[in-house]
């Protein structure tokens, strides 16, 4: 019990003994009773906070954050602060920060439920007619209760109707799993072929090889062999043509003629008679004909009425790739550069610019007109597969195996018009490369480049202290970046973060404050490894394992030559120098992986998907408008999974999105087709969002663009407020990309671009501003 009458609890006397230390006079042997107390106060309040948490989720009111329990704890001057003070101290926090929501209490109330919705956290109709009376009040609302009262009624009813989309959407997905079943069912074995056909097994055998006999559905077996179903209303409709067949399948010396061979450009003609397409079941062999997925190169067929040459520049980072190939593409009249990242697009427009060349700019979330000009910078993704052009140029084709993409780079240099196509990549995309233009029938040249500057390993780890100004320390998470930056400015440096949860002008930002010296050392996931140029030293491994998503394994050879290649800029740094942090792993690792050929590709098939064309085709056939339908015909059986050219690429999230929207009425095909193909992460139920906004577009409202929500001063900012408006971005992303395909439902672009300027300037600054805050300390 000290003179105040305040008892100190055994827990707190080490933190209070140190506090009143730091608090002495030099020479004094006590502290002022009001120093005391706010010394007391310090200790106890994340306790308080902590109280707080608990009190109000006992009363349901999980909408209230931690920040806003800290801030109202450090608010509190009482030592003996009961309950009732506690949650009284937290009413004009949460008043303030509901009024920096938005401008009015409807608009608080709805940048609320969206960062809930971010979470995970879905508010009851209760919660929501709670929260709304106490935004009313922090507004000054007059009449309180029935803004709240109609805000119940709102979500209520919006409740509803998600349920009643559910049931729509169960549904029409079981309608067509049925129709799928009983199709399934009706099909039989090959053995029965000859006896429907009236034919013997040997010419059954001919026509199927032939593609005449359409094969509904391969099985395989658990040996390997392979057991073919047909459709038997489809034979018996071609009983007719047996005859012809018969003529036609033998030469005069009675040798059966095997039609293809080479066209007159010497690729191979794989053009055997198409399977007919007859009745209303139309089999998988036919499906998978109009899809053109297992003989994909033949879907583009602007690219394929060119005689298209393929120059292949591989090399590793820093070796030169883009120079020529953007030259040639100055050169031309007319021509295509496709790039990863929108970043990287604009980086291309600007590089043509720098050759005096105006070129517009395609990309998922913008467009800039360029009247007059032949050349566009896009996107991959963006490719423009019917205009032809003289001279195109794809970067980073190293992406023709990733899970996520892969299809687009398959498509873009498959389908990619023109005459002469540079496809830019590392050295591990040689062999797929070499089989896509194999597929596509184009003469491929190559051009092998090498570093300008040495690159070498480390002989020794790393320790944290030892980190130098010029330094790239690579993580690989988002937590884990932000971890090593407070490390870092704790020790007093100046610290620049790069990682793929920033909006490309966030990631160049920082990159810039790197380059020029603002920031000591730069901390990044494998972000880094693309789309940025940087001024590095030296790159130290954080850790040498990732996690990609399905497992926690080694960095393969090329990830640690990819970014490791990120050292030694040529020009600014006459060697580059990768490294591992001390305890982090061997340096062994990294040297042996530096010195190591490239992997070979555990898959040469290139990763297809269908598009809006293929998918219109596919429901034509199968007779549905289902999405739904359409991407399950294609998920179970239209490209066989042991298919000798392609693999089909993880369609799970467009199938989720597809899945979702069935219940959805008054979309369209093709414009569930574009909502399916829309980024949003399911992390934070970007789907469900998604799923809300396709129904206020269906039932022709319009969609109004998400705001910034609060945006504290970034000197207040901490991670989890920074975590919210990262989300808050991807929102905006996400909904910029609909407003470009669905103009006159998602109107106000000009509002959603300034709110997304708005929120990079903000998490710039607070990065910016967290630097100068840790280093003053």
């Amino acid at each position: 019990m000290s003179r105040t009458g305040l008892a100190v609890e055994p827990r707190e006397e080490s933190a209070l003994l140190r506090r009143i230390g730091r608090a002495l006079a030099p020479g004094a042997r006590e502290i002022p009773d009001d120093t005391f107390i706010a010394a007391l106060c310090a200790v106890r309040r994340k306790r308080w906070a902590s109280r707080m948490m608990d009190l109000t989720r006992r009363e349901g009111r999980i909408w209230i954050s931690r920040e806003d329990m800290e801030q109202a704890a450090a608010s509190v001057d009482d030592p003996a602060a009961s309950d009732p003070m506690l949650l009284n101290a937290l009413e004009p926090v949460l008043a303030a920060r509901y009024r920096e929501l938005g401008d009015t209490p409807k608009a608080a109330l709805a940048a609320l439920r969206a960062d809930m919705l971010d979470t995970g956290r879905v508010l009851s109709s209760a919660q929501v007619a709670r929260v709304a009376a106490s935004i009313a009040s922090a507004f000054g609302l007059a009449d309180g209760d029935r803004f709240a009262g109609g805000a119940q009624r709102e979500d209520e009813e919006r409740a509803e109707n998600e349920a009643a989309i559910e049931r729509a959407a169960q549904a029409r997905r079981r309608r067509e799993e049925l129709r799928l079943e009983e199709w399934e069912q009706s099909l039989v074995p090959f053995r029965d072929v000859p006896r429907i056909l009236h034919c013997s097994q040997r010419e059954a055998l001919r026509w199927v090889a032939e593609n005449r006999l359409p094969v509904a559905r391969r099985v395989r077996q658990p040996d390997g062999f392979e057991l073919w179903e047909f459709d038997p209303a489809e034979l018996v409709a071609l009983r007719g043509d047996l005859q012809e067949w018969r003529r036609g399948g033998q030469d005069e010396s009675g040798v059966h003629r095997r039609e293809g061979g080479r066209d007159a450009r010497g690729r191979h003609d794989t053009a055997l008679p198409e399977p007919p397409a007859v009745g209303k079941h139309v089999a998988n062999a036919v499906i998978a004909r109009v899809a053109a997925l297992d003989r994909y190169a033949a879907h583009f067929r602007t690219a394929r009425a060119l005689a298209r040459r393929i120059t292949l520049v591989t090399g590793p980072t820093n070796s030169g790739k883009s120079h020529t190939a953007l030259d040639a593409l100055a050169r031309a009249e007319s021509g295509l550069a496709l790039a990863p990242l929108r970043l990287l697009a604009h980086e291309f427009r600007e590089a043509l610019a720098s050759r005096g060349v105006e070129a517009a700019l395609a990309t998922g979330e913008e467009r800039i007109v360029a009247p007059g000009s032949r050349h566009l910078a896009a996107t991959v993704e963006m490719c423009p597969f019917s205009n032809p052009v003289d001279v195109a140029v794809i970067d980073e084709a190293q992406m023709l195996f990733d899970p996520d993409r892969g299809a687009a780079w398959t498509a873009a240099i498959m389908g990619a018009p023109a005459r002469h196509l540079f496809v830019l990549g590392a050295p591990d995309c040689i062999p797929m490369v070499r089989r896509i233009a194999e597929l596509c029938g184009d003469p491929l040249d190559e051009i092998t480049l090498h570093r300008k500057s040495p690159l070498r390993a480390a002989p020794s780890g790393v320790r944290l202290n030892d980190l130098r100004t010029g330094d790239a320390l690579i993580a690989f998470s988002r937590r884990e970046v932000l971890d090593l930056r407070a490390a870092l400015m704790e020790r007093g440096r100046r610290v620049a973060v790069v990682y793929g949860a920033l909006s490309p002008e966030v990631r160049r930002a920082e990159a810039q404050r790197f380059n020029s010296g603002a920031a000591d050392i730069l901390i990044a996931t494998d972000a880094i490894g693309m789309g940025l140029n940087l001024s590095i030293k030296r790159v130290v491994f954080a850790s040498l394992r990732k996690f990609d998503g399905r497992q926690t394994r080694d960095l393969s050879v090329q990830e640690v030559k990819q970014i490791g290649g990120r050292a030694g800029r040529y020009g600014k740094h006459e060697d580059g120098v990768v490294a591992v942090l001390a305890d982090a792993g061997s340096p062994r690792f990294i040297r042996d992986r530096l010195a190591a050929a490239p992997e070979p590709p555990e898959e040469l098939r290139p990763l297809v998907q269908p598009d809006a064309d293929i998918v219109r085709a596919i429901a034509a056939e199968i007779g549905s408008d289902s999405l739904y339908g359409v991407l399950a015909r294609i998920k179970r059986a239209v490209l066989r999974v042991d298919d000798p050219n392609y693999r089909l690429a993880d369609m799970e999230q467009p199938f989720a999105i597809a899945s979702a929207l069935e219940g959805v009425e008054g979309l369209d095909l093709t414009q569930r087709w574009t909502y399916a193909m829309c980024p949003v992460d399911d992390r934070d139920n970007g789907i469900r969002r998604l799923v809300g906004w396709a129904a206020e577009h269906a039932s022709g409202q319009a969609v109004p663009p998400p705001g910034t929500g609060r945006l504290p001063p970034p000197d207040r900012a901490g991670r989890e407020e920074l975590e919210r408006a990262e989300k808050r971005h991807k929102r905006l992303v996400a909904w910029r990309w609909l407003a470009l395909r669905f103009p006159d439902s998602y109107p106000n672009r000009e509002d959603a671009e300034r709110a997304t300027a708005e929120l990079n300037d903000w998490i710039e600054s607070v990065l910016r501003q967290h630097s100068r805050a840790r280093t003053r300390r």
